[in-house]
């Protein structure tokens, strides 16, 4: 269709300039207020909708959505598009050019929406509000994805299996088990990752680099995540606390986790046997009793190990590390559950209470020996 045939079948409206509060529902539940803004008159109206806009231009690149027409097409790959500035987009991705910079930082990126969004982090801007709850969004697509646990919705579902999942990336890497897609395979074993990044993760405990180092003590670690983590436990910082008791936590897993000692929920269950687990890495280590695996292999000897705290610990043997110091004496201990038990000198606590007598005991394996001199007395 051509632009003066267009104009022909332009209604135009006629609405003054006005100014309002714009209220936007994207379903129900979900309600972002934003800032009043200004409405212009928008006389170019589409015949095949009810969509106007404010310039012919708008319209007609509109129109195309109705017709199919892509006519820009990538010189580098077979992609076309309906838009000229969606083909410069587009042509980023083989170029890598990045020509919208933070001015906060020394981020850049490809797309102007996508620096719009990192400068929120900057500013600290959440202008999406959940009326569920108070918790508000710096993106309307991370309030869209939190509205949905909410309602409990799971609208992707898999046609192989009965799982369904709240987000489609969720639906997408659970397919890969059905279809054994190997495409992110692990170069130096066996192990196959349902996507690039998580296998980056991996790759990490091949090579043993430790990037992120805490200026503040001397460790160091493989990820950024597992960093900023550590730093909070410096600055004593505990920003999720449990609405039924006192008790805060670092991190808001460990708050998810403390919260079902009080619910008593048990989400994750065991398909070998009955039991059932607050966690999710608890389960996993529970079905290593079933399967005997051990996936974890000492490289100085070959003993191989089900859990990672235990292939830890015994790495130790070999280092001589002793990360876990007493800060009342010099000592050090490679297992942190022997520096509990030794801080109990320093404190005089004595837990373990003898049932015979009145005799109290530090540590466990002493009321355990006090106990046989009353089974040896006959008492």
């Amino acid at each position: 269709m051509s632009e003066v045939n267009l104009k022909e079948e332009i209604e135009v409206i006629e609405e003054p300039l006005n100014i309002q509060s714009v209220e936007i529902k994207l379903e129900e539940g979900i309600e972002i207020y934003k800032n009043p803004i200004y409405v212009t008159e928008k006389p170019f109206q589409c015949t095949k909708c009810d969509k106007d806009f404010s310039h012919i231009g708008n319209l007609i690149c509109h129109q195309k959505t109705h017709t199919g027409e892509k006519p820009y097409q990538c010189s580098q790959c077979e992609k076309s598009f309906s838009q000229n500035y969606h083909l410069k987009e587009h042509a980023r991705t083989h170029t890598g050019e990045k020509p919208y910079h933070c001015t906060q930082c020394n981020k850049a990126f490809s797309h102007k929406v996508n620096l719009t969004n990192h400068q929120k982090m900057h500013t600290g801007e959440k202008s999406y509000q959940c009326t569920k709850c108070n918790k508000a969004f710096s993106h309307i697509g991370k309030l869209i994805w939190h509205h949905k646990t909410h309602i409990g919705e799971k609208q992707y579902q898999c046609s192989q299996c009965e799982k369904a999942f709240l987000h489609r990336h969720g639906l997408i890497k659970h397919q890969k088990i059905h279809t054994g897609y190997t495409a992110y395979q692990c170069s130096l074993c066996d192990k196959v990752f349902s996507g690039n990044s998580p296998l980056k993760r991996h790759q990490i405990t091949h090579t043993g680099e430790k990037p992120y180092q805490c200026t503040i003590c001397d460790k160091a670690f493989s990820l950024n995540e597992n960093f900023k983590s550590h730093q909070k436990t410096h600055t004593g910082e505990k920003p999720y606390q449990c609405s039924q008791c006192e008790k805060a936590f670092l991190h808001k897993h460990g708050l998810i986790y403390h919260q079902r000692t009080h619910t008593g929920e048990r989400p994750y269950q065991c398909s070998q046997c009955d039991k059932a687990f607050f966690q999710k890495g608890a389960l996993t280590q529970h079905q290593r009793t079933h399967t005997g695996e051990k996936p974890y292999q000492c490289c100085e000897c070959n003993k191989d190990f089900s859990f990672k705290s235990t292939f830890k610990t015994h790495q130790r043997t070999h280092t001589g590390e002793k990360p876990y110091h007493c800060t009342q004496c010099n000592k050090a201990f490679s297992i942190r559950g022997n520096l509990i038990s030794h801080q109990k000198i320093h404190t005089g606590e004595k837990p373990y209470k003898c049932s015979q007598c009145e005799k109290a005991f530090s540590h466990k394996h002493g009321l355990i020996y006090h106990q046989r001199t009353h089974i040896g007395s006959g008492i």
